[in-house]
């Protein structure tokens, strides 16, 4: 090779490692206030950033995802979880805007259930019924957090320790939860908990998605695809599962193959009518524990594609229906019904009374670990 072409080559490697040192440098995190609670708690923001540029923001109130900033089919940043701007309203407003949920994310019928011959009562806060952990879930404590390295993107580490009977939750619960913004413009959630008494547990992340942008119209065109033939069926609007698994084809909850989600929402269907809309949780048709791709959802104007994996065995799909007020968001812009939507990964609603679901009993030496990855494209 002639030192000429050696000059060449020694040029374009320098070029190579310098956009590559680049592009790590936009990588990383930083910390900002983000006010104080009622109580007079301080509560800071953490704002992740992978080597891409795509960016995060997670408050320590409720470990909740308060933006989520991806690029359209343009190239063009948009966040795409709905919220608000200050943390008063996530105090008074809030239907668990991207929230951590728990100990026991969905319902547990009228708040009861009986674990190795004991029966534990807790706090009812849905009509008759147990709600996303009780009066004061996860989503209204303040977790410890601690950033982590992460190669080319961030990673955010955050711990609580539920008290032995708060919410009426037998055991004393540790749990770490961690949200790493990855290198191919994934958000993904890694659920881990230990207790020192036989206790119950499901955890999700309630974030609200319009991949058009919050505020910006309802959700009905996105296309959705569930890797899930069965719905547990509820028999009222109380949404407790009867324990039944009813196979989704030929009925309006089919999403098997992709289907805009306003193109059945309104149809006549006993299930449509119990949540006014969709409410329902998902049975994945393959379930092994392990990190497996079972959803996407497109939204056509923007070309954002949302790619969901998780560990689970099912998802919640919510579509807003109960949003109202009005509502007054992000850069005051009012979120009607249907203006997000919800995938909550978890086991199932009820589980605790129903022996043939999977089970959410966490033993005492057990360790409960759980995976959610959301990823994002454009097309």
């Amino acid at each position: 090779m002639s030192p000429h072409k050696v000059i060449v080559v020694l040029m374009l490697v320098f070029l190579l490692a310098s956009l590559n040192v680049i592009a790590q440098t936009k990588a990383g995190m930083t910390k900002q206030p983000f006010g104080k609670t009622a109580d007079g708690k301080n509560v800071e923001i953490y704002t992740l950033t992978n080597a891409r540029g795509v960016e995060a923001k997670i408050i320590t109130y409720g470990g909740i995802v308060v933006s989520l900033k991806v690029p359209d089919n343009k190239g063009q940043p948009g966040d795409v979880v709905l919220g608000f701007d200050d943390l008063t309203s996530y105090e008074k407003k809030n239907p668990f805007f991207g929230a951590l949920t728990g100990r026991y994310g969905n319902r547990i019928a009228k708040g009861r259930f009986t674990l190795n011959g004991t029966e534990y009562k807790l706090a009812v806060n849905n009509g008759e019924n147990h709600l996303h952990g009780g009066i004061k879930g996860f989503d209204k404590q303040i977790w410890k957090a601690k950033p982590i390295t992460v190669s080319r993107g961030a990673g955010l580490e955050l711990t609580y320790v539920s008290k032995d009977g708060e919410e009426g939750y037998p055991g004393k619960l540790s749990v770490r939860v961690t949200y790493t913004l990855t290198s191919d413009d994934s958000l993904r959630i890694d659920y881990l908990a230990t207790t020192d008494k036989d206790t119950v547990v499901n955890l999700t992340n309630h974030s609200y998605f319009n991949l058009a942008g919050p505020g910006n119209g309802d959700i009905l065109n996105h296309q959705v695809l569930i890797s899930a033939d069965k719905v547990t069926v509820v028999p009222d609007a109380g949404m407790i599962p009867t324990g039944e698994l009813r196979n989704v084809k030929g009925t309006p909850l089919d999403f098997t193959t992709m289907m805009a989600i306003g193109a059945r929402i309104e149809a006549d269907d006993e299930q449509l009518k119990f949540g006014k809309g969709y409410d329902h949780n998902y049975v994945f048709t393959h379930w092994d524990k392990t990190l497996r791709q079972q959803a996407t959802v497109y939204e056509p104007t923007t070309g954002r594609v949302m790619e969901l994996f998780t560990t689970e065995p099912g998802v919640q799909l919510y579509t807003g229906n109960f949003l109202a007020g009005p509502l007054t968001g992000k850069d005051g812009k009012v979120y009607q019904p249907r203006s997000g939507f919800c995938l909550e990964t978890q086991h199932f609603p009820d589980s605790p009374n129903k022996p043939n679901f999977p089970t959410t009993t966490l033993k005492k030496g057990e360790t409960y670990k759980t995976t959610t990855l959301y990823r994002f494209s454009a097309r």
